[in-house]
């Protein structure tokens, strides 16, 4: 089976780099498509994955997004046209699955958020599969063209199941000089470039002063993008690091004592690593957040002052891991 596999943000290189390793190993082809975004470029090289990197992100403003979407359809589909895949694969990029669709490639697309109207509204009507957490009710999905056969969902978070072959490496620390008797304070800003998130979030940056300015903690600070790390930096806060490229993130989520993120992923990841967790997210919470916040794995933060800053003793063995091939399999039935 020849295999195209479409990435547009860090995460996706997270979520495919296990369902890769065993598309290969059974004797398939897979061939990556990369958008240079964030650290999705210094990803795959970090996980020895190659990939052809077409287009970029468009920025802030809806037009340069649009502009962005016309560059980069055009060149997938010189870049895909004769290639001859059997399925194409993508963990949210709408790109991909209009682009198989003009080609006649079966595509299935993945994600765990589903409020982003807009490139839900291309990339699931588009797909021939579309495969998502059972945390998030179908009916947000059907306004989507997302129904049964073509709606599958699955138990769980994705985040369970990349990270079921996962072993925290404790240089990541030493790389990073967070030795010592400090806490660990692990911290992602917004996705403030895109459209689903266009409230104003001041509660990040209040965190981070709180946190940043206590001689007890390490507070690091995983960036989005270079926009986001010189801001962080410009603030001087005493006990903040800031790496200058992507890292070993899940490591370091491993290792540390309590997890801030405004994001999802990194959310996620904290709570199927079993470390306490907090989300400063100013959007619309979607169902699978909705349900950790239920089952009390993820707590919403509205004050700094509410942070439960204690060490952790031992690290957490408190963990679900779920099969991937579970997953490979729902996205591998568009070809069936």
């Amino acid at each position: 089976m020849r295999v195209w596999i479409d990435m547009t943000a860090s995460a996706h290189v997270l979520v495919f780099r296990p369902l890769i390793e065993r598309l290969r190993g059974r004797g398939d082809e897979v061939e990556i498509t990369a958008r240079d975004y964030a650290q999705t470029l210094q990803l795959l090289e970090l996980h020895g994955l190659e990939a052809t990197v077409l287009g970029r992100h468009g920025g802030r403003s809806r037009l340069g997004k649009a502009r962005a979407l016309t560059s980069r359809l055009s060149a997938l589909r010189r870049w895909a046209k004769g290639r001859s895949f059997d399925v194409a694969l993508a963990h949210g990029s709408h790109e991909l699955t209009l682009t198989a669709r003009r080609l006649r490639i079966p595509s299935a697309t993945t994600f765990d958020y589903e409020f982003a109207w807009l490139q839900h509204q291309l990339g699931c009507r588009a797909a021939t599969r579309v495969v998502v957490p059972d945390a998030i009710p179908p009916g947000r999905l059907a306004r989507y063209g997302a129904r049964p056969p073509k709606l599958c969902q699955y138990a769980g978070l994705k985040e369970e199941y990349y990270l079921a072959d996962f072993e925290p490496d404790r240089g990541v620390l030493d790389q990073l000089e967070l030795g010592g008797n400090r806490m660990l304070v692990v911290l992602r800003p917004p996705p403030d470039v895109s459209l689903y998130h266009r409230h104003s979030n001041p509660l990040f940056p209040e965190t981070l002063q709180h946190v940043g300015s206590r001689e007890d903690v390490h507070a690091l600070v995983l960036p989005r993008t270079q926009e986001q790390r010189d801001y962080v930096r410009s603030l001087e806060l005493p006990s903040v690091v800031v790496p200058d490229r992507a890292v070993d993130a899940q490591s370091l989520i491993a290792f540390a004592d309590v997890v801030v993120s405004a994001g999802g992923t990194m959310n996620r990841e904290a709570v199927a690593l079993g470390v306490p967790v907090y989300t400063t997210y100013g959007g619309r919470l979607g169902g699978v957040d909705e349900a950790l916040i239920r089952d009390g794995r993820l707590r919403p933060l509205t004050d700094p002052r509410a942070l439960d800053l204690a060490r952790r003793e031992h690290a957490s063995t408190d963990r679900m891991r779920r099969d991937p091939p579970v997953l490979l399999d729902l996205l591998l039935s568009a070809a069936a």
